[in-house]
């Protein structure tokens, strides 16, 4: 009975601190401009099933896709069980569904059991890519000692689970075929009975084992669960709202501000009436500019560097990296919600997303040509903030680099971009 109430309050004490932990992050996500994404609802739970949960932009690098996939489907299945273990922790059961299964039980036990392994051969291979190996995408300016340890946190947090889960399922295996108390014969074992002859024989011994591995693991598991707000693991629950909300026009489409668009139709047409609307700001100085969607994809980014490793800019040598983009947004909205903690709401600390988080360089190393975008697994865009940051640099500070400042006098007075007249213009056509 001590047992249970002590899981009892340490299943609450997880569940309020992960609940205030993500209500943070949802505060957070919300200081964001308002947006609409709510137009095509099929279409969007089509791409949510193919991207998020299918996983189709994984394929273009299929080891890490295979790995990943074992890991993901290992994750989302695996936690079945721990639906089991939570109730004979709070009820004092033990192995509550083997009755109601039936000999489905065993089955599941052992995919369970078959997909645990995976999962661990699968983070320690990631280990190795990234701490042996060294792939170059996982290294960077912005890929310091936080982002490189928690990365290495998960994968060493998820293979000290599975080994607990197997060594657990090991001791009970042993105990089952003891007849010992309430170890009734329930489950297969494809994995655990293989490291069930590295255990002790003595069954009081074995009780302690199977015991300490189930504190383990479900202690481990709701660590785990309020380590995610602090993670780039928190991808595993956004990356579903985040691929739903995804941008739906095409990629290279880029977003007109609503007010401008307003303004220019009236000059074209004297008899259109622009709708009153308030403009705060053109474009986007600090995170709070830009729209909710461009901070929870912030939130969502798992850091992987895929958008970085085919960035033109970046390939070239150029400080652009659009995963830095992302980190650089979350960092700073993070601070900014911490803030508002501490200070309250209407707290200013003097610093701004531009240039004190992301140089005025990495924007204008930018080709808009959706590259990052592409290749996001989670359908992230960081071109959106970038494109959104220089329209703040053009539109509020005038202080575009010369050769924009050139065109853009081009364009108003030849209708160009280039510094011909129109007249001029098929001259070098002609034959001398």
């Amino acid at each position: 009975m001590v047992g249970q109430v002590i899981f009892i309050i340490i299943l609450l004490g997880a569940a309020y601190l992960f609940g205030k932990n993500a209500a943070k992050v949802r505060r957070n996500i919300l200081l964001g401009r308002d947006t609409d994404r709510s137009d095509r609802p099929a279409e969007r739970w089509a791409i949510m099933a193919r991207v998020a949960l299918g996983q189709t932009k994984m394929v273009k690098r299929p080891v890490a896709a295979v790995l990943h996939f074992f890991i993901y489907v290992g994750f989302v299945i695996i936690n079945l069980e721990v639906l089991e273990i939570m109730i004979d922790g709070i009820f004092g059961s033990h192995r509550v569904f083997s009755k109601p299964l039936g000999s489905l039980y065993g089955f599941l036990i052992g995919g369970f059991e078959v997909l645990a392994l995976l999962v661990l051969v699968s983070c320690v291979v990631f280990l190795a890519r990234r701490n042996i190996l060294k792939l170059k995408r996982f290294s960077g300016t912005e890929m310091t000692s936080w982002p490189k340890s928690d990365a290495n946190y998960i994968l060493t947090i998820e293979i000290l689970l599975m080994t607990a889960f197997l060594t657990m399922n090991a001791a009970d295996y042993k105990l089952q075929a003891l007849h010992f108390g309430h170890y009734v014969t329930a489950g297969s074992f494809p994995v655990s009975d293989l490291i069930a002859p590295l255990l002790p024989s003595g069954a009081n011994t074995l009780v302690m084992i199977e015991r300490g591995c189930w504190w383990f693991h479900i202690i481990g598991i709701l660590a785990f669960l309020n380590y995610l707000p602090y993670s780039k693991h928190f991808h595993i629950l956004l990356a579903f709202p985040n691929v739903y909300y995804s941008k739906l026009e095409p990629k290279g489409q880029l977003s007109n501000m609503a007010s401008v668009t307003s303004e220019v139709k009236a000059m074209l047409d004297p008899s259109f009436v622009p709708e009153p609307a308030e403009v705060s700001r053109f474009g986007a100085k600090d995170v709070t500019d830009l729209t909710w969607k461009n901070l929870m994809e912030a939130y969502t980014c798992t850091e992987c560097g895929r958008c970085t490793s085919v960035c033109p800019a970046n390939i070239t040598g150029k400080l652009l990296s659009p995963r830095k983009i992302m980190m650089d947004t979350r960092d700073r909205l993070t601070e900014v919600g911490n803030n508002i903690d501490k200070h309250g709401k209407d707290y200013t600390d003097d610093k701004t997303l531009l240039d004190n988080y992301i140089t005025r360089e990495e924007l204008w190393a930018c080709t808009t040509c959706n590259a990052c975008v592409e290749a996001c697994p989670v359908n992230i865009n960081p071109l959106e903030i970038i494109t959104e940051m220089r329209r703040y640099i053009v539109m509020e500070e005038s202080q575009a680099p010369a050769s924009l400042n050139n065109m853009f006098g081009n364009m108003e007075n030849n209708g160009a971009p280039w510094k011909y007249s129109q007249s001029d213009r098929f001259n070098w056509a002609e034959k001398e």
